[in-house]
């Protein structure tokens, strides 16, 4: 196995990986940096199985998950404007709170507060999911902390916009907090493949998620 290396000073290197021995020996890391970007490719068999982009110095990128403090409502807007550390508030809408933002809310106070909470959720009292049509100032207030993920990124003179419906992305698999439901992606058209791939995940998936 080897990573190939594509830089300024290293165009078309091949460098030894022999202490990675996860990747069996048809595959390749392909590594191509810049000043600005690292892109990172891995080759089963020379065909491409993961692509992945990293921006060098950018912070708030899609499914970044912050930390932030509630700085105001608007009702207008049905929506807040939440201080995730970018120069700009990140704006939370109501839809975007999920069906579980009670139960996140109180997580987040547990934590907050010192009572180390089960970090798998098991002994977690769930609260009432929200309702749909619902108002922000029921759930949230200023001042108040709240978990919260980057839906789309900063852009111009606007903020990210944030979800506080955590989504937790594998390979393979998304985990989400707060729900009991496994979903097969629709691109497996099998029935029995996707019986089988739900009886596996069901017998895996931690409680509270």
């Amino acid at each position: 196995p080897a990573v190939r290396c594509l830089s300024a000073d290293y165009p078309s290197a091949i460098v030894p990986i022999g202490s990675l021995k996860h990747i069996s020996l048809n595959n390749e890391l392909v590594i191509h940096s810049t000043n600005g970007e690292v892109t990172i490719a891995l080759l089963e068999d020379k065909q491409l199985v993961e692509l992945n982009n990293d921006k060098k110095d950018q912070s708030f990128q899609v499914g970044d998950i912050y930390l932030g403090r509630v700085k105001k409502l608007i009702p207008g807007l049905n929506a807040a404007f939440v201080d995730v550390g970018h120069e700009k508030d990140a704006f939370l809408h109501y839809l975007d709170l999920g069906p579980q933002a009670q139960s996140l809310l109180k997580l987040v106070r547990l934590a907050t507060t010192g009572k180390n909470p089960d970090p798998l959720l098991t002994n977690l009292q769930m609260e009432p999911d929200i309702d749909k049509g619902g108002k922000i100032t029921s759930v949230l207030s200023a001042n108040q902390w709240v978990l919260v993920q980057v839906a789309k990124e900063p852009i111009s003179t606007k903020g990210p916009r944030i979800t506080s419906e955590i989504s937790l992305a594998g390979r393979y698999v998304v985990l989400v907090p707060f729900s009991d439901v496994v979903s097969i992606s629709q691109k497996i058209k099998s029935s029995e493949e996707r019986q089988r791939l739900k009886r596996l995940a069901m017998s895996i998936k931690p409680k509270g998620f």
